[in-house]
This record gives structure tokens, C-alpha cells and sequence, in this order.
């Protein structure tokens, strides 16, 4: 596909209000535009959504494309993916970024595989070098290492994490246009589209987190947690093994080859502390590490360590909040 210079970036929404990654890839996409001398655009898709439309412009965009259409009140992934596919083919990108959310993963992977495009997923960095080649930068071999990708075919798409790029500043006085485009529905697609609706778990944004790590001893033990992260008002993380032992969804994980999270509070629940799990929780303003093992590398870390085992821990925390409470 030739492309110009153009870079795009998807403008991810739920019930009307911007998910705060698509700022960040903004403002990461105003710095790449600049250095390949392009314009950045927004792909808005919604339900009448031509007010919060405004607010892409405000954050960096130089236009932004609105589909608005009363389909899209659902996160209908089907008809999603039919629109940004059928733009993308007409204005040619460059670059397309997505954030690398559940909701993002899945719909660039499709939009990727409808345009027999590359796409490299949970990027930590995006770089322009001086001949103007993209460069997309993620971890691999768990973490060990940084590798840096090049795509060759066009566009050249990319999904971001959450909170590794910084927004811009709301700027009220800046100038763009809103182009509307019609939204064409796939009416036979309708019933599998709704099926395949998701409920995204926004950890990245959650300000209380209650991570379990290998300190568990089954799946069901995470029902422990999530009684505690409801006393809270917290969201349940995970360290990667009980991802990958299938104990928790990915959206779940925090760490390199995860979230990277930045909450009030972060509670390590059986959690030693891996390079590549600090990574991914390291900058939370508090952190609480509960583990049998008092020389865990997530002590050296803590705020607040507790020697024990989580089985008796956190039950006696939870009974203490409650009696607290009452």
C-alpha cells in the first residue's frame, strides 16, 4: 500500500469519553509527524460523539476522522474493524498506533491481518530516526531484552501500552478539522459482532491494585483477592506465571510483558519480584509486598513489607476492614 506521511491514530472511547491512552499516543503522534514533516490525524468512532471530537484537536491532532453512527453505540468489533480498514485503504497512512488494550489488541490484529500489514504489539517506545525510518521498540524473551522492529509493509501499525508516553497539554486554541465520514454497516455480521463484544479490565487506570503471583496455589485462590480488592474499591492483578498458567486473563498482568501501572497503592500478594514484574509497578506511590521469602527482591522496592504467608495475611486484613468498617 503506498502511504504518505501521514500518522493516525486510533481514538479508543467507551460511552463517549476518550480512554486517556489515546492521548498519550497523540502526543507521541504529534512528535513522530513533526519529524516526517506529515500531519497527525484521529480516527474517532462512536455514537454521537461530534463534541468529544473536539477534544483530539485540543490534545495534538491536525483532523480528525468521525464515524458517528448509532452502531457504534455497542463496542461492536466487527463493524469497527469493516470502518478503519475501509479509511485506512482511502487516506493511506503512514504509521497507524493503537492503544494496546484488550480492545485495542483485538482490533488492530484484525485491522492488521485485513490489510496484510505488519503489526508489532505492546510497544514501550516509538522512535523517527534522521532518515525518517520508524522504529517500534517492545520487550522480548520475557523481558530480557528490547528488541527493535522495523515494518516494511504499509502502514506500518503498532500497538502502545498504557502510561509509557506522554499526553500534551489541553490546548483550547488549537485549530483542526472534523471530517465526517459514513459508516457503513455489515448487517449480516451484526449477531457474531455483539458476541464478540469485550469487557475490558483497565488496570493501567485503577489507583488500588491487589496483585497474586506464584505464591498461589490455584486459580480459585484469586477469589481471595478479589474479596479484598472489593473492600478496597481495587482492581486484581497478576504477576505472570498464574497468566500463563491460564489462572487469569493477560489483562490481568502487570509487568514488561504486560501493564505497566502506576496506582496510589500497589499490594504484591506472593509476589517475588521478578525484573521484568518491578518494571511493570515500580513507580506506584505506595507499595505493600506481602511474601514467605524475606529476601523476595519486591522488598527492596516496598514501602511496607509483610514476612508471612498470604493465606493468613490477607484473610486477617479482610476481616480487619470489615470490623473497621462495621
Amino acid at each position: 500500500m503506498k502511504s504518505n506521511q501521514e500518522v493516525m491514530v486510533f481514538a479508543e472511547q467507551r460511552e463517549g469519553e476518550i480512554n486517556s491512552i489515546s492521548y498519550e499516543l497523540l502526543g507521541k503522534g504529534r512528535e513522530m509527524a513533526d519529524r516526517l514533516g506529515g500531519d497527525l490525524s484521529s480516527l474517532l468512532i462512536g455514537h454521537e460523539m461530534a463534541d468529544t471530537a473536539m477534544e483530539l484537536i485540543y490534545h495534538g491532532a491536525d483532523r480528525v476522522y468521525l464515524y458517528d453512527h448509532a452502531i457504534f453505540r455497542d463496542l461492536d468489533l466487527l463493524n469497527y474493524k469493516h470502518n478503519v480498514v475501509k479509511l485506512v485503504r482511502e487516506v493511506k497512512p503512514e504509521i497507524l498506533l493503537l492503544g494496546a488494550t484488550h480492545w485495542g489488541r483485538s482490533l488492530g490484529a484484525r485491522v492488521a491481518t485485513a490489510l496484510g500489514t505488519g503489526l508489532t504489539a505492546d510497544c514501550t517506545g516509538l522512535e523517527i530516526d534522521h532518515s525518517g525510518n520508524f522504529t517500534q521498540i517492545r520487550p522480548a524473551f520475557s523481558g530480557n531484552v528490547l528488541a527493535h522492529i522495523r515494518t516494511k509493509t504499509k502502514p506500518q501499525m503498532a500497538t502502545v501500552r498504557y502510561k509509557v508516553m506522554k499526553s500534551l497539554p489541553r490546548d483550547t486554541n488549537r485549530k483542526g478539522e472534523i471530517i465526517r465520514k459514513n459508516a457503513e454497516v455489515v448487517p449480516s455480521l451484526l449477531t457474531i459482532a455483539r458476541k464478540e463484544r469485550l469487557e475490558e479490565v483497565n488496570i493501567a487506570d485503577a489507583e488500588v491494585i491487589i496483585s497474586g503471583g506464584a505464591g498461589l496455589k490455584k486459580a480459585e485462590d484469586f477469589s481471595l483477592l478479589a474479596d479484598l480488592a472489593g473492600l478496597l474499591g481495587a482492581t486484581v492483578g497478576s504477576s505472570r506465571p498464574p497468566v500463563d498458567s491460564s489462572w487469569i486473563g493477560k489483562e490481568h498482568q502487570v509487568g514488561f510483558s504486560g501493564n505497566t501501572v502506576k496506582p496510589k497503592i500497589y499490594l504484591a500478594c506472593g509476589i517475588s519480584g521478578s525484573v521484568q514484574h518491578l518494571a511493570g509497578m515500580r513507580e506506584s506511590d505506595v507499595i505493600i509486598a506481602i511474601n514467605t521469602d524475606p529476601s523476595a527482591p519486591i522488598f527492596k522496592i516496598a514501602d511496607y513489607g509483610i514476612v508471612g504467608d498470604l493465606y493468613e495475611v490477607v484473610p486477617k486484613l479482610i476481616e480487619k476492614i470489615k470490623r473497621y468498617r462495621s
